[in-house]
């Protein structure tokens, strides 16, 4: 039988009479109880948002993007794509153009957009953007000599666009042509073939049309703006850049899934550590009480450590009971906490019992427990309750015997 193991569940759950010392030992252990049940809920709630965004923003952001690092512009090469196809955790590859241009509209109204030229068929399967499509379809076709145009949803009821409206679209290169060569503007038409909802999370009004369409419009002849990957495990992303990045060498711009959003989910991850670090003051006052338990115990029970240093135990042994003071309060507490905030995240999970307003993507608090995020919250419970047993198991140990038996 451990001896300081047994001697300090003696004096913390033995029966006697409430005081002072039990009180304190009790909000110690309700103190870090509901502070441990709160970081669970919390940290659950943040990884439930980040990976809610996360699904989202990959539904419209590759795994991987190809650019160059010195230009805006790269040469279409299908003899690179094959090579990056050749990857065993590359499952597609599609290029794409992307610029500023001016939407015109018959009510004499312009608005600046951003323009997405893609191959249809590898663009849908990278990013499921069909899937978004409210009205109409996803057509960037040439029918009756109009190509075709998908627009934003907001964008459409903002200025009245219906399907089948024909829009004409100005870029930057037709007005510095204009302007340098004295002459009219080319204005490319298109007609509206569909709308799309996005949850407004990116900023701006984005419009697809075939690459060859955005080839035409920008004047880029046998030229893109990048590639984007899909791979088979979106977590590896980071090492297929690394085996990319060497490959193609420095004078391309590789951006994973997380490079290419990286403020935002920056933002996410602060605000989550953040919370931790400030919910831990709540289990660090719990903690102060703890000091002031033992410390208590260690005063009252000072004729009990001259017997045992009398009856052999060394200052080590005295250090080690109320260590393990510390240590079963910390225990008892994230026992207690750690179930209660867990039942509360699957709670919330299940049940939805905190609804968020209608006008965001879900509605109700979003929850993903995280196993490694409860092992770091009791983990750092149990290293302060530890602490504050330093000071109260370092007093005991300098107790003199024969003082402790002679002053009783």
């Amino acid at each position: 039988m451990n001896v300081a193991r047994f001697i300090a569940g003696r004096y913390l759950f033995s029966k006697k009479h409430v005081s002072l010392i039990s009180v304190l030992t009790g909000i110690s252990i309700a103190g870090i109880t509901i502070g441990t049940a709160l970081l669970i809920v919390v940290l659950s709630v943040f990884n439930g948002f980040y990976d809610v965004i996360r699904g989202f923003l990959l539904s419209f952001d590759p795994d991987i993007r190809i650019e160059m690092a010195d230009a805006t512009n790269m040469r279409f090469s299908p003899d690179m794509m094959g090579d990056i196809k050749d990857h065993p955790e590359v499952l597609e590859v599609t290029p794409y153009i992307q610029s500023k241009a001016m939407l015109a509209f018959d009510t004499d109204r312009n608005e600046v957009v951003t323009v997405r030229g893609v191959e249809r068929g590898s663009h849908i399967r990278l990013t499921e953007l069909e899937n978004s499509i409210t009205r109409g379809v996803f057509d960037l076709s040439v029918q009756n000599n109009r190509p075709g145009l998908v627009i934003g949803e907001s964008l459409g009821m903002r200025y009245g666009i219906e399907l089948e409206d024909e829009v004409a679209v100005l870029s930057a290169v037709g007005m510095r042509r204009a302007l340098t060569q004295f002459s009219a503007p080319r204005v490319s038409r298109f007609q509206v073939r569909g709308n799309y909802s996005m949850q407004q999370i990116m900023e701006g009004d984005v419009i697809y049309m075939d690459m060859g369409a955005a080839q035409r419009l920008f004047n880029m002849q046998n030229e893109i703006t990048g590639l984007e990957l899909k791979l088979t495990d979106t977590d590896r992303a980071e090492s297929v850049k690394g085996d990319l990045q060497q490959q193609m060498g420095d004078e391309y711009k590789l951006s994973t899934w997380y490079d290419i959003q990286k403020p935002l989910y920056d933002v996410m991850q602060i605000e989550k550590w953040g919370s931790y670090f400030i919910l831990m003051i709540i289990i660090l006052v719990a903690v102060m009480n703890i000091i002031g338990s033992i410390t208590m115990i260690v005063i009252q029970k000072k004729k009990d450590i001259g017997v045992l240093m009398s009856m052999g135990m060394t200052p080590k042994d005295i250090r080690s009971i109320f260590h393990k003071q510390g240590f079963l309060i910390g225990l008892i507490g994230c026992g207690f906490g750690g179930l209660i905030g867990v039942l509360l995240a699957l709670a919330q999970k299940e049940f939805g019992l905190v609804q968020l307003s209608s006008a965001f993507i879900i509605d109700a608090y979003p929850v993903l427990i995280n196993p490694w995020d409860i092992a770091i919250i009791i983990g750092g419970t149990m290293i302060l309750c530890l602490a504050a047993s330093w000071y109260p198991a370092r007093r005991a140990s300098r107790v003199e015997p024969a003082d402790a038996v002679r002053n009783e």
